[in-house]
């Protein structure tokens, strides 16, 4: 595996970013994700989303979310649903993340790490 840079760091915090309003997927690239393959799941959500046309998605990199256990680990935001938290997120499961999730406002419940209570959720 090849060594991760600062410049490489900048030029994909860059390329991953949009300004667009609405839906956010933000990956954890801490060091524990980078070792469990968070840039290859960062890099399949850029790809799947552009292969599904929704470039209002603004794709983002974190720090570590905490959830060292379950990398790699991702947010998903999207108006008028839960913020949800899924883990081990691989490839498979991010292009189903941007299908399921994003596309038909489902979740992926058997990747469900974190998503706040029902009653605290405000319509």
């Amino acid at each position: 595996m090849a060594k991760l840079t600062v410049a490489a760091l900048k030029k994909r915090h860059v390329a991953g970013r949009t300004t667009a309003p609405g839906p956010r997927i933000i990956v954890g690239l801490g060091t524990c994700g980078i070792a469990a393959g968070a840039q290859e799941t960062l890099t399949v959500f850029t790809e799947a989303l552009k292969k599904a046309g929704m470039d209002r998605v603004e794709v983002r990199q974190t720090g570590c979310m905490g959830l060292c256990h379950s990398e790699p680990t991702v947010e998903v935001v999207v108006p008028g649903m839960p913020t949800v938290v899924y883990g081990n997120v691989d490839a498979e499961t991010a292009r189903k993340i941007v299908s399921q999730h994003l596309e038909r406002k489902l979740l992926v419940n058997d990747h469900i790490f974190d998503k706040p209570a029902a009653d605290i959720v405000r319509s």
